[in-house]
C-alpha cells in the first residue's frame, strides 16, 4: 500500500511510527513541556533520531474538555518550530489542525501531510481543497464534536460498525472533493467521543478498519483507557502503550502515532519479528542456552 504524501510516495510494507510534539500548555500528557519554540525543535530532532518515520506537530490541545485555540495563537506557536526544523530533518512532517487557514500555512512552508481530527466534518471544503491543492497526505480521523462536546456524544447504537459508518462518510467526503484516495489515512480516533470500554471494543475489532483499503493509524498513546484498564497516571502508561502497539502490529496497523518513539520502536520491531517468522528452531535455541 502506498501513501501519497505531496512530493513523496510511503510505501507501508512496514509498520511506521508517528513521534508527537505538542506545542502546547495543556495537552493532556506532555502539555507544556515543549511549549518553548527551542525545546520543541530539540524534540523533533530527537524524535527523529530515535527511528521516528514522520513527525507530527500539534499547536492546539485535542484532549477532552480543551478550549478552543483562536487561529493566530495556533500559528504563532506551530510555525516558528515549523520553520526551525523543515531544511534539516528528512522525515515528512504532519500537522495536527482542523483549521484549513493553518494547514495552508503549515504546507506553504513544507509541512506533508495534515492530521484532521475532525475528519473534515468541521473543517470541511476549505480543508479539502487545501489538501487536494498541495497534494498532500490527509488523516481522517473519527470523532464527533469538539473536545468541549465529544464525550457527551459516546451513544453508539451499532458500536463498532457507527464509528466504521462515519469513517465511510469522511473518507467519500474526501473523495467527493477531489482528493486522490492514495492521499488518505483512516484512524479510528482512540480517545476521541468513546468511552474506555468502547476504546476497547474497537481494538478487539481492528481488522474491520482495513475494509476501506487505506492505510490504518492507531493513536493509543498513554490514552485514559489504558489508565482505566491498569490504574497508571499518564505519565506511568508506556508498558500499557506498548501492549497496545504491539497488538496492533499484529493486526496489521499501518501506522501508529506515539510520544515515546525511543522505547515503541522495539516493540513494534519486536512483534513484527515475530509476526513474519515462518519458523524458529525453539529446540536449537534452548540447546544452546538461550531461556
Amino acid at each position: 500500500m502506498i501513501w501519497t504524501i505531496r512530493d513523496r510516495e510511503i510505501r507501508l510494507e512496514k509498520t511506521l511510527l508517528m513521534g508527537i510534539v505538542n506545542i502546547t500548555p495543556d495537552s493532556f500528557s506532555d502539555g507544556g513541556e515543549f511549549f518553548n519554540r527551542e525545546k520543541a525543535i530539540a524534540r523533533a530532532f530527537q524524535i527523529e533520531s530515535e527511528g521516528a518515520d514522520i513527525l507530527d506537530l500539534g499547536a492546539e490541545s485535542t484532549r477532552p474538555h480543551a478550549g478552543p485555540v483562536p487561529r493566530e495563537e495556533e500559528l504563532g506557536r506551530i510555525l516558528p518550530v515549523l520553520r526551525g526544523i523543515r531544511k534539516r530533518i528528512r522525515i515528512p512532517i504532519s500537522v495536527d489542525t482542523t483549521k484549513p487557514e493553518v494547514a495552508r500555512l503549515c504546507l506553504q512552508e513544507g509541512a506533508h501531510i495534515v492530521n484532521d481530527v475532525s475528519g473534515l466534518k468541521l473543517s470541511g471544503p476549505a480543508m479539502a481543497e487545501t489538501v487536494r491543492e498541495f497534494r498532500a497526505g490527509l488523516i481522517l480521523v473519527h470523532r464527533r464534536g469538539t473536545p468541549q462536546t465529544m464525550q457527551l456524544l459516546t451513544d453508539y447504537e451499532h458500536g463498532v460498525e457507527d464509528v466504521l459508518n462515519e469513517l465511510k462518510v469522511s473518507l467519500e467526503s474526501a473523495l467527493a472533493f477531489g482528493i486522490d484516495s492514495n492521499q488518505l489515512v483512516i484512524d479510528p480516533g482512540l480517545g476521541f467521543a468513546k468511552t474506555a470500554e468502547q476504546n476497547i471494543a474497537i481494538l478487539s475489532e481492528l481488522e474491520k478498519f482495513h475494509r476501506f483499503e487505506r492505510p490504518v493509524l492507531l493513536g493509543p498513546s498513554r490514552k485514559s483507557f489504558i489508565g482505566k484498564v491498569t490504574g497508571k497516571v499518564v505519565d506511568d502508561r508506556e508498558f500499557g502503550t506498548a501492549a497496545v502497539v504491539t497488538y496492533a502490529v499484529f493486526k496489521r496497523v499501518q501506522i501508529l502515532r506515539v510520544h515515546n518513539v525511543h522505547a515503541m520502536r522495539d516493540a513494534v520491531r519486536m512483534a513484527e519479528a515475530i509476526r513474519e517468522t515462518k519458523g524458529i528452531n525453539y529446540v536449537g535455541a534452548f540447546q544452546m542456552g538461550e531461556h
